[in-house]
């Protein structure tokens, strides 16, 4: 597996950056880290009151979907200390991964593995790439099956294709292809260990709900990430419709700008083509790493000029596989 990634990785493009201004951006920092995460999880406390105060009322749906919005922004801290640049400190890292992971869904161990080999198949069809199904990379066969994702707790319906299940057959013990073909030998028995760990939380969720008699421990606490469907509209710009199997980041992945609240969720990870060229610049140094960057790369776009250009896209591909879009660089 090792040599596979070092086969695909070392001949991507990259833009040359002064070292001592790159040395500057792979600063991590613990202050800056825990200026998000506390503002995070404070933010994710206080919607979490307001939707067991406005329980049974009108207001809750408001106040849940922006609470399951907020969940969802678990996927960036996830993200970031998968990558070990939220934090200075590796054991924040750890934490907070851990952490992120069972809010999103993601078993740990399977996922630290699976990540690295997306970073080394960007925007690829390879089976290597095990973000690939089911996520930003799945190509849809029509327009209703694109739409379809937005809906709020759709995830629910197509249980037999989530993540609950693969976490559920790695907690018996079962090989999955991914467990297979990515995670290493040795760290096989903590995939499954973590993931006995992650039902067995899941059935602690679901007894609360029966001795408190509510809905709100599975609410809160259970499939949250489920609603967190309005996330989705800037995930899934990262690489929709571009180019699949190219060593050019510009090529296959889209940068784009959100207003404040959208970029908090998603800790700036819109300067997607800045980080999947220097993974390891931490996501806070991202827009000072685009200023270094800017003259070679696309210009960046809103989410409406990015829907302008995808929508089309997954028309034409539905009935062009190979079809992608044409990016202009500079």
């Amino acid at each position: 597996m090792v040599e596979t990634i070092t086969q695909t990785s070392n001949d991507w493009f990259k833009i040359h950056v002064d070292r001592k201004e790159l040395k500057k951006l792979y600063k991590r920092s613990d202050l800056a880290g825990f200026k998000h995460i506390v503002t995070y999880f404070v933010s994710l406390i206080g919607l979490g009151f307001l939707c067991i105060n406005y329980y049974e009322t009108w207001w809750f749906i408001l106040f849940y979907i922006c609470y399951c919005t907020l969940w969802g922004g678990a996927d960036a801290i996830w993200h970031e200390c998968g990558h070990g640049t939220a934090f200075k400190t590796r054991k924040y890292n750890d934490f907070f991964y851990n952490l992120a992971s069972f809010m999103n869904n993601f078993e740990p161990v399977r996922w630290r593995w699976s990540h690295s080999l997306h970073h080394s198949y960007t925007a690829s069809i390879d089976p290597h790439d095990f973000e690939v199904e089911g996520s930003i990379f799945w190509a849809p066969r029509n327009l209703f099956n694109f739409f379809i994702i937005f809906m709020p707790g759709i995830s629910l319906i197509f249980f037999h294709k989530s993540l609950h299940k693969e976490i559920i057959w790695h907690a018996f013990g079962l090989e999955t292809r991914v467990m297979r073909e990515c995670i290493p030998e040795d760290k096989k028995k903590s995939c499954i260990n973590s993931s006995r760990i992650f039902i067995s939380l899941w059935v602690c969720i679901v007894i609360c709900s029966f001795v408190f008699s509510s809905l709100l421990p599975i609410l809160l606490l259970l499939i949250p990430k489920c609603f967190a469907s309005i996330n989705m509209i800037w995930g899934i710009t990262q690489h929709m419709g571009l180019q699949e199997g190219v060593k050019d980041h510009r090529l296959s992945t889209r940068s784009i700008r959100l207003n404040p609240i959208f970029s908090f969720i998603y800790w700036k990870m819109e300067y997607h083509i800045e980080h999947h060229m220097f993974p390891m610049v931490p996501s806070y140094n991202l827009p000072k790493l685009h200023q270094l960057l800017k003259h070679e790369l696309p210009k960046p776009q809103t989410l409406i000029q990015a829907y302008k250009e995808i929508i089309p896209a997954v028309i034409k591909k539905a009935r062009d596989p190979k079809y992608y879009i044409p990016v202009k660089i500079p």
